[in-house]
C-alpha cells in the first residue's frame, strides 16, 4: 500500500476525522484512481474496523468516529468517484421504523454500509411502511429496518406486508435489527435477514446481494 493509502487507512482506524480528509485529498492529489483509493483506503479500513468490533478490540463508540473519519474523506472522494462510473455494491435504503425515533444504531449502520461501497439513502427515523415501499420502488435493492422498541417491531411486519402488497417483496432483500429484534423474529415476519450489530449487517447486506 503507498504512503497516501496507508495515511488513508490509519486515519479512519483511529478515527481521526481531519487526517482522513487531508489524507483523501493527498491521495486525488497525487493522481490515484478513485476507485482505488475507495477499495484499499476507505473499505479495507472499514474491514479492519469491523474485524476489531468483532474480535472485542474494538466497540461501538470506536466504530462510530471510525465511520465518521471514513465519511468525512468519502464526502471529498464521492465527486470523482460519480464521474468515474465507479460501481456501487448495491442501492440500500434503510430508516428506523413508524413510532420509533431512535437512530444511533441505524446511523451507525448507514456509515458501515457506505464505507462498504453501497449506495445508501437515509430514510431517518419514524419512516411509514409506504416510505419503505416508495424507495424500493425508487430502486433500492435491498431495505434495513431498524427498531428500538418492543412496542414499534411490529411496523417491520407492517412494512413487509406492504412491499408485498405494492408487489415489491421479490424485488428487494430485508434485513432487520434493533436490540429487542432476534432471529426468531425476523423469520416470523419474512425478512431475509436479521443483523445483531452494524458490523454484521454488511456481511449481510454483501451477502444477500451477491446472491
Amino acid at each position: 500500500m503507498n504512503e497516501e493509502l496507508s495515511n488513508l487507512f490509519n486515519a479512519i482506524l483511529e478515527g481521526d476525522m481531519p487526517s482522513a480528509q487531508s489524507a483523501a485529498q493527498a491521495a486525488l492529489d497525487a493522481g490515484l484512481d478513485p476507485g482505488l483509493i475507495l477499495s484499499d483506503g476507505m473499505i479495507a479500513a472499514m474491514k479492519e474496523v469491523g474485524r476489531r468490533f468483532e474480535d472485542g478490540d474494538y466497540f461501538v463508540p470506536e466504530m462510530l468516529i471510525s465511520a465518521r473519519a471514513m465519511q468525512a474523506g468519502l464526502i471529498l472522494l464521492k465527486p470523482h468517484l460519480q464521474s468515474g462510473n465507479v460501481k456501487s455494491a448495491g442501492k440500500v435504503a434503510i430508516g428506523t421504523v413508524k413510532g420509533d425515533l431512535h437512530d444511533i444504531g441505524k446511523n451507525l449502520v448507514a456509515l458501515m454500509l457506505e464505507g462498504a461501497g453501497f449506495e445508501v439513502i437515509d430514510l431517518g427515523t419514524d419512516a411509514a411502511p409506504d416510505v419503505f415501499v416508495k424507495a424500493a420502488q425508487e430502486g433500492a435493492q435491498l431495505i434495513g429496518m431498524s427498531a428500538l422498541l418492543t412496542t414499534t417491531m411490529n411496523s417491520m411486519d407492517m412494512t413487509i406486508q406492504s412491499l408485498k402488497n405494492a408487489g415489491l417483496r421479490d424485488n428487494v432483500k430485508i434485513i432487520v435489527g434493533g436490540a429487542p429484534v432476534t432471529q426468531e423474529f425476523a423469520a416470523k415476519i419474512g425478512a431475509d435477514g436479521f443483523a445483531p450489530d452494524a458490523s454484521r449487517a454488511v456481511t449481510l447486506a454483501q451477502s444477500l446481494l451477491e446472491k
